[in-house]
């Protein structure tokens, strides 16, 4: 998943934040699932955005889909969002000064 491209990985984001989302639509299910699916959506992230970001947002990822109730959070296009917006204006501005 290294070298795919930014909106590849803004579409799998949002895939990816879909199936975290499951658990509310499976009454009974959903907090079972999201102990199978918090070590994958960890290591997904990982694999998706490199470096420090990936390991970061893996944790957050990781802890966010064991937590009750907070699956609607939608942290990989969150991490997307930083990704290829925040932090490219952040390098934009650091190269103009």
């Amino acid at each position: 998943m290294e070298n795919t491209n930014k909106y590849t990985k803004l579409f799998l984001s949002l895939l990816f934040d879909a199936v975290g989302m499951l658990s509310f639509v499976i009454p009974g299910i959903g907090e079972f699932s999201d102990v199978i699916w918090a070590p994958i959506s960890g290591w997904l992230m990982t694999q998706l955005y490199k470096g420090k970001i990936g390991r970061t947002a893996g944790v957050i990822t990781f802890v966010e889909e064991l937590m009750p109730g907070i699956d609607i959070i939608p942290t990989f296009t969150i991490t997307w969002f930083y990704t290829y917006v925040l932090n490219k204006e952040r390098l934009e501005q650091a190269v103009h000064n």
